[in-house]
Parts: structure tokens; sequence; C-alpha cells
């Protein structure tokens, strides 16, 4: 019996049937790659845990520029990719990555055609090269597919993420040492093509396979596709960790880890929604509301971005029934609150600079300036501190988390979970 891997093009993911026994006996047999793992993380543990208690401690306790660092991720759309890109340039986003499959030979041409789209219109582009089982089974297969796309694609865009997800079964490979096989043949390519190299693209918090990985394999950027949807809101927990403290600790795991300080990037995160059905990826809780979805991109990204942690953030993906920023079931395609946050909260905050984080015990108060102006983006996740409150300011515009102006009276201003941008003096 062998495992079967069919794609869903409904949540833009695998299917995956993999005999359980087929999966014990590999884990048995390369039973030695995964003490080779823990002694890898046994010897960085210590330095880890010392840079990790530093970053914590200073966290949002210096200024940070944030330059350009709103991303989306969008995918080919059959003869309408005019349209995919005169809406992500309606986000502001200047920054996007397009997925390349190795098992859709024939959809090189669309991606390519996508991707010419984007450059004419100065987006910069990365690219992501998606393995499946073959290509660790067959690797002549998978290095003359980097060869192809760095050939095919360098002219589009300077960076590459190797792999995807690797550390979930349904990707195709079933340990690090598979990972760290398969990303191999891409360092004497990029050189050869001279292209950078991003990776290792981990998703969620399993920060552990780092150490093994980036030792051998100097990536340009690390990558990491840090979902917390699993937990709801991003200030939520996670075994004790929420977004905060994981942005700490991926920041002294990459930089122990690694030979070079390296910038972070997170290529992928999204809430998915309640009611999409097949178009989700999920089942159960990680599903929010759309106003829900809205409010968590914008609180993740204030969260990451101050933190001076990460350097960029894709949202994935503009356009998908099940977690997109649009629904494309029905038309015209309907931009749901999160397109319109997400618009918002470029226009205000590209190139601010985050400024301190003011403590509270209520709310969330972050403040930044832009040019000649100061604002505090406020939220409160809690509930129970949601209504009217003083703003200790002189406010003189309040903008709502979708670009509304909000009328306000002696700086009494509602707070709740959505986040507000207040202007002060």
């Amino acid at each position: 019996m062998k495992e079967t891997y069919t794609w869903n093009p409904y949540s833009d993911q695998p299917d995956i049937s993999i005999p359980k026994k087929k999966r014990f006996l590999h884990h048995v047999k390369h039973f030695g790659s995964y003490i080779s793992l823990a002694s890898a993380i046994i010897q960085k543990a210590l330095p880890i845990l010392f840079h990790y208690r530093k970053y914590w401690n200073s966290l949002y306790k210096h200024p940070c520029f944030l330059g350009d660092p709103f991303a989306v991720s969008v995918s080919p759309e059959r003869k309408r990719n005019e349209r995919v890109v005169e809406n992500l340039k309606e986000t502001g986003a200047s920054k996007t990555l397009v997925r390349v499959h190795s098992w859709e030979d024939e959809k090189l041409e669309e991606c390519e055609s996508l991707c010419r789209l984007l450059k004419q219109q100065g987006l910069d582009i990365c690219i992501a090269l998606l393995q499946e089982r073959r290509d660790i089974l067959e690797p002549a297969k998978w290095q003359n597919f980097i060869d192809e796309v760095f050939s095919r694609f360098k002219k589009f865009s300077s960076f590459f993420e190797i792999g995807h997800a690797w550390n979930r079964a349904k990707w195709g490979l079933w340990d690090h040492k598979e990972y760290s096989n398969l990303s191999l043949p891409a360092f004497d390519l990029a050189r050869k093509h001279r292209v950078k190299l991003v990776g290792p693209a981990v998703i969620d918090f399993e920060f552990h396979l780092y150490p093994p990985i980036l030792k051998h394999r100097p990536f340009d950027i690390a990558s990491s596709l840090l979902y917390v949807d699993r937990v709801g809101a991003p200030e939520n927990k996670q075994y004790g960790w929420d977004t905060r403290r994981k942005l700490a600790l991926l920041r002294a795991v990459v930089d122990q880890s690694h030979p070079k300080l390296i910038p972070i990037w997170i290529t992928e995160m999204n809430w998915p929604l309640k009611g999409t059905g097949k178009y989700s990826p999920v089942s159960g809780d990680p599903n929010v509301s759309e106003e829900e979805q809205a409010s968590f991109l914008v609180r993740y990204y204030i969260l990451c971005l101050a933190s001076g942690f990460v350097e960029r953030i894709y949202w994935w993906q503009l356009i998908a029934p099940g977690y997109g920023l649009i629904d494309s079931r029905s038309e015209p395609w309907r931009k749901r609150p999160s397109f319109h946050a997400f618009k918002t909260m470029v226009t205000l905050m590209k190139g601010s600079r985050f400024v301190k984080k003011l403590p509270h015990p209520r709310f969330e108060i972050f403040i930044f300036e832009k040019q000649k102006d100061r604002f505090a983006v406020i939220w409160a996740q809690d509930k129970t501190n949601w209504g009217e409150s003083a703003i200790p300011f002189k406010v003189t515009k309040v903008v709502s988390r979708d670009g509304n102006r909000l009328s306000f009276s002696d700086n009494q201003i509602r707070i709740d979970g959505n986040p507000r941008y207040i202007y002060f003096t």
C-alpha cells in the first residue's frame, strides 16, 4: 500500500492518506536522525534560552522603523491575473509571494504570466517552491525543477523560498533530514543563477527544527509560517507561549543557529473563516468570523512588527473563499472586512516608526510616528474592558480599523477588540 497525495483546490493544500504502519516503520528506520536532532537542540539550548530572556525583557522597549513590511500572497486566477494584480495594488502592499508547485509543469507559464504583471506594477516578488513526496524519492526531478524555476523566474524575483511546511507529513516529507536533503541542491543552483534563498519554511510553533537545518543550510533569509490561529486571538497562549513570546524565541533560535545575523520573514499566516465549508483549510475552533479575522490580522501585524524581530509578514492569501481578504465565490468578488483592515493598516503605517508601548491595565497601546503625525494603535482583548474610556492624549482624529473617521468627545473613545488609530498632539 502506498501513500497518496491529492491536491485540494478548495483549500489550496494536499489531502493525504499515509498508512500508519508505513510511517511508524520509517521513523524506526531513521531513529538516528532524531538523535542528531536532539543533539543539535541540546548544544544550542542554553545560548538560545539566554538570548530569549534578553529579547523578551527588551520587547517593545526600543524604537524601530517599520519601513514597508506589509505583504500579501497571490495565486494565478485563470485568465483573471489582471484583476488579481488590480486588487493587490489596492491593498497598498508592495510585496507579494507566488507559489510554484513542483508537480504542475503545465502551470509554470501561468505563474510566469502573473509574475510578469506583478513586476510591471513594481511589486517585489518572492517565489515559493512547493514539494511533494516524489521530490524526495526522485532527487533529480526536484533538482531539475529548482533549476528551471530559478532560470525562468529570476528576472522577476531575487528571493526563492525552498520547500513548504515540510514538518507536516501531508506536504510529502517525514523528518528534518529529508528536508535537509531536499534543500541541498538549491544552494549550488542559487550561486549559479545569482539568487537568494529563503527558508526553512517551518510551519507553526516547532522552532526546535531550526538549529539542525540552519547550521548546515545558511539561508539568506530565515522564514517561518507562524500560524497562531489554533488558539484564537494572537494574544492567546499555546503551552504558555503567546505570539510575543514566540517571536522572542524565534529570533533567539535563528540567531544562535545561523552563522550570520539574518532577517526573519513570516511567509505565511491567516485565520480561516466560519461558514466556508470545504474552502476552509481546517475544521472546528480555528475558524473565526470575518470581523474577528480582520481585527486579529491587524493585532498580529502590530505585535510582530513593533517587536523589531521580523522584517516582513505575508498574509496567505489575497483571494480565497475560506480565508482570503477577498471572497471570489460570486460576482462581483467581495472584499471582506480584512481587506479594508489591511488596506487601512498599510496606508497609515507604511513608513512609520514604532516609538514605544504604553503600560495600561486594560488596553494594548502602541505609539507610532509618521512624518509630523503621532498616533496610537489601541485595542482591548478582554471583552470585560470594552466600552467608552478616556484616552490619556489630546485626541485630534480617530480612524477605525477599516479606515472610517470616528467621532469623539472630550477624549472619550470606545475601545474594544477592533484596533483604532488615534491621532494626538
